[in-house]
């Protein structure tokens, strides 16, 4: 469920052999469209993925993974400002912990259609709008709800353009005290489908690249720069390659 001009709307997909279907159940044509436009950008399925496939298909390290899976791409969300909140919400902690903080926080304010039993991601007013001790009860840290609620009120206020040029956008966000690198990446990657956003901070690369460089040392552990080294022959298409990366 997603909800466009404030009122909710249901998307459905499946696969009709080789064709992907997209329906809505939605108050009017134009919101169907939007919601639809929204889920269509969310799983990917009008990127072109054909010139990655072409140039890297051989490649020595993520060859045989793209081969295996040439659909294979980063997941994304439907909105900017949802990757961008999660990402807030994901660092520093493990995954697991920070998927039960988002659902408690969906439960908490996220807008709910109780004709479909569904809910949407809360937006940013309704994040800002909330006491910080709330968001502390969700388990997320004091620190990180300060810059979440930080970041959701300049978000409300149109102070954040997800439109700019990515490396504006990137300048943008880690102007915000507690948004790095690693943050800004994400949105870009997860929130924007900016396939040469690479998250090198994140603790899978980390080890991934580390174990590579290291002649296949468990306890290998790379750089952050190193990581980006390690990928810029992939140019473009980093967050993708990287994605491979991992599947390999």
């Amino acid at each position: 469920m997603l909800v466009v001009d404030g009122q909710p709307v249901r998307v459905r997909v499946a696969r009709t052999g080789e064709d992907i279907l997209f329906g809505a159940d939605a108050p009017g044509r134009e919101q169907a469209a939007e919601a639809i436009g929204r889920m269509r950008f969310a799983l990917g399925v009008d990127d072109d993925l054909r010139p990655f496939v072409e140039e890297f298909r051989d490649d020595p390290l993520i060859g045989a993974s793209i081969r295996r899976k040439p659909w294979l791409r980063p997941h994304r969300r439907p909105r900017p400002w949802e990757a961008l909140a999660w990402a807030i919400t994901e660092q520093l902690i493990e995954y697991k912990r920070a998927a039960a903080i988002q659902r408690r926080l969906v439960r908490r304010i996220g807008p709910r259609s109780v004709e479909w039993d569904l809910s949407d991601v809360p937006s940013a007013k309704a994040v800002a709008g909330l006491a910080p001790a709330e968001i502390v009860s969700l388990d997320l840290a004091a620190t990180r709800v300060q810059t979440l609620r930080r970041v959701a009120g300049a978000a409300a206020a149109g102070r954040i353009d997800f439109a700019a040029p990515a490396d504006a956008l990137a300048r943008r966000l880690q102007s915000f005290p507690g948004v790095g690198r690693w943050t800004a990446d994400i949105t870009a990657l997860h929130g924007l489908g900016d396939f040469s956003a690479l998250p090198a901070g994140d603790l899978g690369y980390l080890k991934a690249v580390g174990r590579n460089l290291s002649g296949g040392d468990p306890k290998g552990f790379a750089t952050e720069e190193q990581v980006r080294d390690f990928f810029k022959p992939y140019g473009p298409w980093g967050g993708l390659a990287a994605a491979h990366f991992l599947s390999a």
